[in-house]
């Protein structure tokens, strides 16, 4: 568990560290590049047994749970560790929809039954909120008429893998329906990995949760504020594996990355990397203390992390030149990721506006 401190430790415990060792290990061993693009060509996008082992075989669905309600009694620190090994691997798993915004979601509400089963893994739950959507902006609802939920909601993401939706409808509670009553209609999504949806509800039966709009604030906030750091992964691996490639890479009989002007621009794409690692780390420290700042600590890791991740991901598919171009080369499937995380929960200008009415520095 992660104390109360003045100031924050963005350093990663031995605790991290071995958590971050084993989801490597697990996805190495399940989740290669291939596997991944075959998937991405089939009509199962989302990966169930790379699921059931990392939520019922590692517990990790669970982490942001209080040990009291089911959980691992965790924080946001460590899935954030998570989350940075799902987005080196771009492993296609519905970790951030459900284990944290979902269940952000369901906590605010304060629902135990729910809690216990989004913690074991053996539910997947979505927030039917447009993946878009920034913390704190207008979100769609549905209608609740004689008890039932009518309407459509657009641009849910992973609501194809989803066992219960957390609907917010226009009385103003949030509603868990049964994924099954509801028509999902799968959309055409640049990420592949991650697929958006549309919802259908046509008298739908649901359980009132809560208030959505609480509730609603505290799951997009996670969710922006981890999503800094699954982009921190992907930026990694696009550096690490560029640099890779350039010192084996052969040109004029001596190696690509020897040449001063891509020396140049991998230097300043790891300075712009080391500085994302910052900002994610202080937006889970700050999420996972209830730091006063976490508003602000989200904001500035958002508007942050997305150019920095495309920056990365577009200079290693520009750099492994030719064969970065194949659809076999993976890097393709991250700077599809990179680009659709972009438009996650707020656009960086979004959080930039967000940020500069936070510290009142408002344009004039």
């Amino acid at each position: 568990m992660t104390t109360q401190s003045t100031q924050p430790d963005l350093l990663y415990s031995e605790e991290e560290e071995a958590l971050r060792a084993a989801v490597r290990d697990l996805l190495t061993d399940r989740c290669d590049a291939a596997g991944v693009i075959a998937r991405t060509e089939s009509h199962t996008p989302h990966d169930p047994e790379l699921w059931k082992a990392l939520s019922a075989g590692m517990g990790l669905a669970g982490l942001l749970v209080p040990e009291a309600r089911g959980g691992q009694g965790a924080t946001h620190r460590e899935a954030a560790v998570v989350l940075e090994e799902l987005g080196r691997a771009v492993a296609p798993v519905p970790y951030l929809s459900s284990a944290v915004v979902a269940t952000e979601a369901v906590l605010a509400c304060e629902d135990d039954e729910l809690t216990a089963r989004l913690a074991s893994g053996r539910t997947v739950g979505v927030l039917a909120v447009s993946l878009g959507t920034a913390p704190g902006a207008a979100f769609s609802t549905v209608r609740l008429e004689d008890g039932l939920l009518h309407g459509e909601l657009t641009g849910i993401a992973d609501a194809v893998a989803a066992d219960v939706l957390l609907v917010p409808a226009q009385d103003g509670g949030l509603y868990a329906v049964d994924a099954e009553s509801a028509t999902v209609t799968p959309r055409v999504s640049l990420d592949l990995t991650r697929p958006v949806a549309t919802v259908g509800l046509d008298g739908a039966q649901g359980r009132r949760l809560g208030d959505a709009e609480p509730a609603v604030r505290r799951a997009l906030r996670a969710g922006a504020g981890l999503l800094a750091s699954e982009q921190l992964g992907l930026a990694e691996w696009s550096l690490t594996e560029t640099v890779r490639y350039l010192k084996e890479r052969k040109q004029f009989n001596r190696p690509v990355g020897g040449f001063q002007a891509l020396k140049h621009r991998l230097a300043q794409l790891w300075l712009e990397v080391v500085n994302l690692r910052a900002a994610a780390r202080n937006a889970a420290d700050a999420l996972a203390t209830g730091s006063g700042d976490a508003d602000v600590a989200v904001a500035v890791a958002q508007a942050y992390a997305a150019p920095v991740a495309v920056h990365a991901a577009e200079e290693a598919l520009q750099l492994h030149a030719g064969i970065g171009m194949t659809w076999e080369h993976p890097v393709h499937l991250y700077l599809k990721r990179a680009k659709a995380d972009s438009l996650a929960y707020g656009t960086a200008g979004a959080h930039r506006e967000a940020l500069a009415e936070l510290v009142d520095l408002r344009a004039p």
